[in-house]
């Protein structure tokens, strides 16, 4: 098992080369949700995905993800390109997880990781907040390919996704 945590969003396939992986590989990370307080999340200009970026009183939900390798960290520097730094980043889980607007959230613990924080400048990012419900009807299909293994609960379940779910 890695010793890497990371608060981030990315399929499985990033990791694992598939978006179903095993269940050994699924054994190999542990899966929560989070909050990263003073980060705001905005569509990049052009492109189906988000940017987090730091803000002040503001806060993403996303994914904790534990047990990620040095192969996994270095798979996922890959894939978010020069675009993004990984920076370490301090998160609260959430031992209850309330609705999309974030009302029900009861936070538990802080715990200090890394996240991809957008260094590519703010003017190419699009004003108001990057819409997760809307990249899921809309565009999702094509970075995953078969629309119902995202459906409910199984999004947090099969795949790993962080800069999502704001509250």
């Amino acid at each position: 098992m890695g010793d890497h945590s990371a608060f981030f969003y990315v399929l499985y396939r990033v990791c694992y080369g598939s978006s179903t992986p095993t269940p050994f590989q699924r054994s190999l990370l542990t899966i929560r949700s989070a909050i990263l307080h003073d980060h705001c999340r905005h569509k990049v200009r052009g492109c189906d995905y988000p940017a987090i970026i730091p803000s002040p009183e503001d806060c993403v939900r996303g994914t904790y993800v534990r047990g990620l390798t040095d192969g996994d960290i270095f798979r996922l520097d890959i894939f978010e390109g020069p675009e993004y730094e990984r920076r370490k980043v301090k998160i609260r889980v959430l031992d209850v997880e309330g609705n999309e607007g974030g009302e029900g959230n009861v936070e538990g613990e802080e715990v200090e990781m890394e996240t991809y924080v957008w260094v590519a400048g703010e003017t190419a990012l699009e004003e108001g907040e990057w819409d997760f419900g809307e990249f899921r009807r809309e565009k999702m299909q094509r970075w995953i390919g078969r629309r119902e293994e995202y459906d409910g609960e199984s999004v947090k379940r099969r795949y790993v996704w962080i800069k999502a779910n704001s509250p």
